[in-house]
């Protein structure tokens, strides 16, 4: 104040208008304040973000590289030139009418908040940077977290700026909006939607990046790879993308193989058809032949000594067995099936591995192998499986068994060549 009344004041001495003296002192002043917020806003940009980027870049630790980068601190010194305008201006226009320091004032502030949203929007930002890199965070849905933070930080700025417009307080502001609820509720239904059910997936665990997921009414299967506010992207194994709202996840079901992933096993359940004809009692010719195969051996001496040491004792024939019945080639090939099974170090021991038969069809009798792989990644456990059944088609006839399948065109031939 004493600055502006020497300077009017030696205008005047100079034989200016007093009028014209208060204009052009308040003119000078105001400059000056321009100059001073230009200044500082110089210096910060200038001088001390660089001084910050040299101290940051000094540290061995790199989160703080990202959250103090020149652009997200850039957004924080623009707000330097505007708060000092806001706080000096009173000073230049205290004598003048009110209108034109509101007016500056209340651009100044604007610009002030306009200038924090995007300085915390690039911090959160940068935030979800350093976070997304870090292995325990991977599969969290942090974009969709990203998303939300940015929605409401933009809707609550938005109201407090159209507030400053109008002149009127953001709570009677907010009051006003609450008979548009239902319109903005009709907007925003997808919006809010994904952002309940985002909540609800993350805090159930339902589902996380790099999940693989099945869900054929949508045509998705395939790998988790971005959760958003408003999609859940699926990578399908033919390498489309599919995109499903968050909301469907959580009212409609699907199939998380997470599960098996954090198990100690994958799942194999398939069976073979065995021609029913081709079952026959053993002999002890048969019997001889499968001793001299490794997995068997130790499996056949022990039937035949309990066997003959039950019928010594009660008398019996030793071609009957201890439990009533006479040993089976398919008896046999279910035992040689468990020895390999249990044999392979794919299979994990620890979980449920068995032979067993199936309701017997005109197609044959079912013989379903049922263990656990340790490989749970797709081609290498489809190699596993394959690999398994190769061996079981290559080792039936060894045990004088057959595999049922369909006359073929060649049946049909050797039929025909027979007959002539």
């Amino acid at each position: 104040m004493e600055l502006l009344k020497r300077i009017d004041e030696l205008l005047i001495g100079w034989g200016m208008n007093p009028a014209t003296a208060d204009w052009l002192d308040q003119f000078i002043a105001f400059m000056l304040v321009l100059l001073l917020a230009f200044v500082a806003d110089f210096i910060c940009r200038k001088v001390l973000l660089r001084a910050i980027a040299r101290l940051v870049q000094k540290t061995k630790a790199t989160w703080d590289d990202i959250l103090f980068d020149r652009r997200v601190m850039g957004y924080l010194s623009h707000m330097v030139a505007p708060v000092i305008i806001y706080l000096f201006i009173p000073v230049v226009f205290a004598d003048t009418d009110s209108v034109t320091l509101n007016f500056i004032r209340r651009l100044c502030y604007i610009v002030i908040i306009l200038s924090f949203l995007f300085f915390i929007n690039a911090f959160l930002k940068a935030a979800y940077t350093v976070y997304s890199e870090k292995e325990s965070m991977r599969d969290r849905p942090l974009k969709g977290l990203l998303q939300t933070l940015q929605v409401s930080l933009w809707t609550i700025g938005i109201i407090v700026v159209v507030a400053e417009l109008l002149g009127k307080s953001p709570l009677s502001l907010l009051a006003g909006l609450g008979a548009s609820a239902a319109i903005l509720m009709l907007v925003f239904k997808d919006s809010i939607m994904g952002f309940v059910s985002g909540v609800q997936l993350s805090a159930n665990d339902m589902l996380k990046v790099g999940d693989w997921i099945t869900m054929p009414k949508y045509g998705a299967d395939g790998t988790v790879i971005e959760v958003t506010l408003n999609t859940v992207k699926v990578r399908n194994f033919d390498n489309t993308i599919t995109t499903i709202p968050p909301y469907l996840l959580v009212s409609d079901s699907f199939q998380n193989w997470r599960g098996m992933r954090e198990s100690g096993g994958r799942r194999v359940k398939r069976s073979i058809n065995i021609d029913m004809t081709s079952v026959r009692f053993c002999t002890p010719e048969m019997l001889a032949k499968y001793r001299k195969i490794q997995l068997l051996k130790d499996y056949i001496d022990q039937t035949e000594a309990v066997v003959h040491a039950y019928n010594e004792e009660n008398g019996i024939d030793n071609e009957v067995l201890v439990n009533g019945r006479r040993q089976t080639n398919l008896g046999v090939f279910r035992a040689y099936l468990t020895a390999y099974l249990k044999s392979l170090p794919v299979v994990n021991k620890e979980l449920n591995c068995m032979v067993r038969h199936l309701q017997p069809t005109d197609h044959g009798l079912p013989i379903e192998l049922y263990f656990f792989s340790t490989i749970k990644d797709w081609i290498p456990y489809e190699g596993v499986q394959a690999d398994v059944f190769d061996h079981v088609l290559a080792i039936i006839p060894e045990f004088d068994l057959r595999v049922f399948q369909s006359p073929s065109g060649a049946d049909f031939q050797r039929l025909a060549e027979k007959q002539h």
